[in-house]
């Protein structure tokens, strides 16, 4: 019996691939690192708009078109996903609504672009996705941070109807130092 889990990275071994990541700039490579940090999924990170970015509340507001449960999600940004950000601002096109990390003119990077980075690295046997797997992995093993935070930093939904009427909060603080902690230990290499 086949588990459709994603092929997923020890979160022992992540911070070198990290800092392996940094060795060379390209929007690949950023794009891989971007998603990394925000454990956000490949899509969301490939179509991110420059519009979607608040730098003042360090914030990405990705709008619920784009997003798998469909409700928006506010992602709290690391010092170093805004590096990332700064790094990719030569790449960025005209108008605001343009993307983060544009592939052929007017699209966002193909979806096999992340994964050619990946195999590039030697790394064929994860996934882009697994890197999500990979931070859950590390938030429940190295912080104390409630599960329900963790969740909501994955965007997960709340299986239990009644107790998805009556949470209202996104955690969003929480969720900031979670991913500063992240971020954190993704440069210990």
């Amino acid at each position: 019996m086949r588990d459709n889990h994603f092929a997923a990275l020890p979160y022992e071994e992540l911070p070198a691939l990290m800092a392996e990541l940094e060795t060379t700039v390209s929007l690949g490579r950023l794009a891989l690192r971007f998603a990394i940090l925000t454990a956000c999924r490949s899509g969301e990170v490939r179509g991110a708009t420059w519009a979607e970015i608040d730098l003042k509340q360090q914030t990405w507001t990705i709008p619920a078109v784009r997003m798998k449960a469909g409700k928006e999600h506010v992602v709290p940004l690391s010092e170093a996903a805004l590096e990332i950000l700064r790094a990719a601002e030569p790449f960025r096109g005209r108008s605001k609504g343009s993307f983060i990390f544009p592939g052929k003119p007017g699209k966002p990077l193909s979806d096999m672009t992340l994964t050619k980075v990946i195999r590039d690295m030697g790394q064929a046997q994860i996934t882009v996705h697994g890197f999500r797997s990979t931070f859950r992995d590390w938030a429940a093993e190295q912080t104390s941070t409630p599960g329900d935070v963790v969740e909501a930093a994955l965007a997960h939904t709340i299986r239990n109807k009644v107790e998805a009427a009556y949470r209202r909060t996104n955690y969003l603080e929480k969720r900031r130092v979670l991913m500063d902690a992240w971020s954190s230990y993704l440069a210990t290499f």
